[in-house]
C-alpha cells in the first residue's frame, strides 16, 4: 500500500519526480498537480509561515525541459489511466484533477524562459485531456511581473483558460516586511497585482494568521479595506479573493510564534470584504 495524500501533506517528492507533486488541496477541493521549478528551495522572499526545508534566498535553477516534459506526461497518463489513485488512497470524491498548479518550493516566475515552460505544461495537458476542463493555476508572490517572460507568461496562461493566484498577505509595510520579509514595496506590489489582474484573469490569495498571539489587527483589517476600494476605482477585477490560515507546522524560525486564526475571523473578514463588492473564497 503507499503513501496516503492528505491536505496537510504538500511533500515534494513524494511521487519520486524532480518537478512534478501531486497534491490534495485545500483550496481547489480535490487533486491538484503541482510543478515545483524551485528544486533548490530558493525563493526571493521569506515568508514566515512557508513550509519549504532549508529555504534560502534566491532564484529557481535553470530548467530541463525535457525532464519536465517526460514527467508530466508520465505522471498525467499514471492519474488517468494507470493506479495512482489506488496507490496514494485517494477517497473516491477526490478522484478527480481540479488542476495543474505551478508552485513549488519559491518564486515560479523566477526560473528562465518562464513563458516557455507555461506554454510546454499548457501543450501537455491539452494532448492529455486534462485543459481546458481542469484549471491551470500559477501561484505567485507577483514580484517579478516587471519581467518580458512572466508577463508573456501570463498571457498564455490566459491562452489555456488559467489564472493567477496573486499572494498579497498584507497592506501594511509593516505587515509586509513581518509576514513576507519582502524587499518589495507595497506600492510596487499593487503596480504588479493590477497589471497581473489586466493579463490573466487573478485571485487575490491572502494567508491570515495569529502572530504572538496579536489575533488580526484592526489596522491590518483596514488597511487591506483601503487597499480594495482602491485597485477597485482603478478598474481591477479581481476572480475573488481568497482567505486562509496556516494548516501546516512552518519551518522557518518564527514558527512557534505562529497559530491559526478561527474560521469565525475569517469569515467576519471576508463579509466585510464582500460588501465592498468582491467574491470572497475561505477556507481554514
Amino acid at each position: 500500500m503507499g503513501t496516503r495524500l492528505t491536505t496537510t501533506d504538500h511533500s515534494r517528492d513524494i511521487a519520486g519526480l524532480k518537478y512534478v507533486y501531486p497534491v490534495l488541496s485545500r483550496r481547489a477541493g480535490g487533486l491538484s498537480i503541482g510543478i515545483n521549478f524551485n528544486t533548490n528551495n530558493a525563493c526571493n522572499w521569506r515568508c514566515i509561515y512557508c513550509q519549504v526545508p532549508d529555504l534560502k534566498i534566491g532564484a529557481a535553477p535553470d530548467l530541463d525541459f525535457q525532464l519536465l516534459e517526460n514527467e508530466l506526461r508520465f505522471f498525467l497518463d499514471n492519474v488517468l489511466n494507470g493506479d495512482f489513485y489506488q496507490r496514494f488512497q485517494v477517497d473516491e470524491d477526490k478522484r478527480v484533477i481540479k488542476d495543474i498548479a505551478i508552485s513549488g518550493n519559491g518564486e515560479p516566475t523566477s526560473v528562465k524562459d518562464f513563458d516557455d515552460a507555461v506554454a510546454l505544461i499548457g501543450k501537455i495537458a491539452s494532448e492529455a485531456g486534462v485543459l481546458p476542463q481542469s484549471n491551470f493555476v500559477l501561484i505567485t508572490n507577483g514580484s517579478l511581473l516587471h519581467r518580458s517572460s512572466v508577463q508573456n507568461g501570463l498571457k498564455k496562461l490566459k491562452e489555456y483558460g488559467g489564472e493567477v493566484w496573486f499572494k498579497f498577505d498584507s497592506a501594511t509595510e509593516e505587515g509586509r516586511a513581518l509576514m513576507n520579509n519582502a524587499g518589495q514595496s507595497r506600492q510596487a506590489s499593487v503596480e504588479n497585482l493590477l497589471l497581473s489582474a489586466s493579463l490573466c484573469p487573478t485571485k487575490l490569495q491572502t494567508c491570515l494568521l495569529d502572530y504572538d498571539k496579536r489575533g488580526l489587527s484592526l489596522e491590518e483589517k483596514n488597511a487591506f479595506l483601503d487597499l480594495l476600494r482602491s485597485i477597485k476605482a482603478k478598474g481591477c477585477v479581481l476572480k475573488c479573493i481568497m482567505l486562509y490560515t496556516i494548516a501546516r507546522p512552518s519551518l522557518q524560525p518564527e514558527s512557534g510564534r505562529l497559530e491559526k486564526l478561527s474560521l469565525g475571523t475569517l469569515n467576519a473578514f471576508a463579509d466585510e470584504i464582500r460588501l465592498l463588492g468582491f467574491d470572497v473564497l475561505v477556507s481554514d
